[in-house]
């Protein structure tokens, strides 16, 4: 089985390919969109590990890419996220299965070759956002988060997890003043007053 690793973490891609590596032969990796949709593409695996955050942009916007011409391939989102909307994203995206990093070596491989063999996989709290959404509901969704943008909640996520303006605004390819623009729009909206009490909104939700 072939199988591409898109992670804007080296740590993690390593990590992945220690776990995983003596069951599938990993064919390349990438840390960005624009690096994951270029290796896909001329590599064409036979499954993509996708993270669902990077730097420029999001595993959505690589579904997006590679699918319409590469329907063959398959994704499993791996992600630090457990957050209904990321999952839901992803799933209607096109990915075939969602598991997060805290899943142990064993259980990814065995989620690998499931969804590689067709079926769809997911981490046991994870299933229920899927059903219900394709059913018309949507568990675990904050009606708070719905008040916001995607970029503000990829802003909201960086800002409460402890980077600077500037910082953030390099993993989102933004400047620091419109991170700062936006951050100031998540406050106002969810009506908080300083970055702790925004870091604290956010582990409340797990969303770091």
């Amino acid at each position: 089985m072939r199988v591409f690793v898109v992670d804007d973490h080296k740590l993690v891609r390593s990590g992945v390919r220690a776990e995983i590596g003596d069951v599938v032969d990993i064919v390349g990796e990438a840390a960005t969109v624009a690096e994951a949709v270029t290796g896909i593409q001329a590599l064409v695996p036979d499954l993509v590990l996708l993270d669902v955050h990077l730097p420029d942009g999001g595993g959505r916007a690589v579904l997006a890419a590679i699918t319409p011409s590469h329907p063959g391939i398959r994704f499993l989102a791996l992600s630090v996220s457990d957050a209904a909307e990321d999952v839901i994203a992803v799933i209607r995206g096109g990915a075939h299965g969602y598991v997060t990093k805290a899943i142990s070596g064993a259980d990814l491989c065995e989620a690998i070759t499931r969804v590689h063999a067709g079926d769809a996989y997911f981490s046991p709290r994870l299933a229920g956002f899927v059903l219900a959404a394709f059913h018309g509901e949507a568990p675990g969704l904050d009606p708070e988060l719905d008040l916001l943008t995607r970029r503000e909640r990829d802003v909201l996520r960086l800002v409460a997890a402890g980077y600077t303006y500037k910082e953030a605004g390099t993993r989102l390819s933004i400047s620091a003043r419109t991170v700062e623009t936006h951050a100031a729009a998540v406050m106002r909206k969810l009506r908080l007053s300083n970055r702790r009490e925004l870091t604290r909104w956010a582990t409340d939700r797990r969303l770091i």
